[in-house]
């Protein structure tokens, strides 16, 4: 049997109801399992994850998905994290039994649904990206969901799949496969944007940091904290207390204490061999956290 994963991220963190009705949706679905779910006020986001047959969680993700597409209006989204659409990223994780390739296919076959269905722009990046230039979805969301219309007046920024403009209330999709990775936010006890911008700067690959981590600093508003937001694409080459300290070292530096720390999502039990929850203060966080808690081990296996 092949499991993949999915862990579509949506543009809304603050209506409940909203979120619980995606996350009810998926669940409908015979076959799929949902593993977490979690929502962000600052950040106006929530993101799902569940898993299943290929089949299974194809029908799911169209289901949460096409839940959200009637929920969510992107003409009245405010937040901090970046975002192109009402379903702003749908990355296919290939788990048990499947290989890169099942989740590719998956996602490819999702998107074109999807765009299709909801007459919305898709962007395929990531295993899935039909070109080299598409594989950063960083790329792609530059210029968010306000600077679409310009974006795709670039014969360049033509879309994988559906329309070739952005759907006025659903924005885009981008729809990808990627490995498991671990997306790890730090508090600074600190509203200064530019310390977490520089921060930020510091640890990602991209600007000479560490290799497979991606990071932004942001404001929480609501707080009025400033935050590192990042995601580690592959924990055993950086690991999660490696970003830690190197980010509480950075802080410390301009005379700043990290207020906490939280994850999004789920994590696998081997990425915290050498540290504990307490050391990287971790809020919310329980066994439950840990993917191999919420689902046999086995299934957590990747090819």
């Amino acid at each position: 049997m092949k499991i993949i994963e999915c862990i579509p991220n949506f543009s809304e963190g603050r209506d409940a109801t909203v979120v619980a009705a995606i996350g009810d949706a998926a669940a409908s679905v015979a076959g799929v399992r949902v593993l977490d779910f979690s929502m962000d006020c600052d950040h106006n986001r929530s993101v799902l994850t569940f898993i299943g047959t290929s089949e299974a969680v194809l029908e799911g993700a169209l289901a949460a998905c096409g839940r959200a597409a009637e929920l969510i209006d992107m003409r009245n989204h405010r937040g901090c994290h970046p975002r192109i659409g009402a379903v702003d990223v749908v990355p296919f994780v290939p788990l048990e039994g499947a290989k890169m390739k099942d989740a590719v296919e998956t996602a490819h076959r999702f998107g074109r649904a999807f765009a299709e269905r909801h007459a919305v722009p898709v962007y395929f990046y990531g295993e899935a990206a039909l070109s080299q230039e598409r594989r950063k979805l960083a790329d792609i969301r530059r210029g968010q969901y306000e600077g679409l219309g310009t974006k795709m007046d670039d014969p360049a920024w033509k879309p994988d799949t559906g329309p070739a403009k952005p759907n006025s209330h659903l924005g885009a999709t981008a729809v990808g496969a990627r490995k498991p990775l671990i997306a790890f936010n730090i508090n600074l006890d600190s509203d200064d944007i530019e310390l977490a911008r520089k921060i930020a700067r510091s640890v990602r690959h991209s600007n000479g940091g560490f290799s497979h981590v991606q990071a932004l600093g942001l404001l929480l508003e609501r707080r009025n904290i400033v935050q590192v937001s990042m995601n580690l694409s592959d924990y055993e080459v950086t690991s999660i207390r490696t970003v830690f300290e190197a980010v509480r070292e950075k802080a410390a530096e301009e005379g700043v204490n990290i207020l906490e720390s939280e994850l999004i999502g789920l994590i696998p039990r081997a990425a915290l061999k050498d540290i504990t929850p307490g050391e990287l203060k971790l809020v919310d966080f329980s066994d439950g956290r840990i993917i191999e808690n919420r689902c046999p081990v086995s299934i957590y296996q990747v090819e």
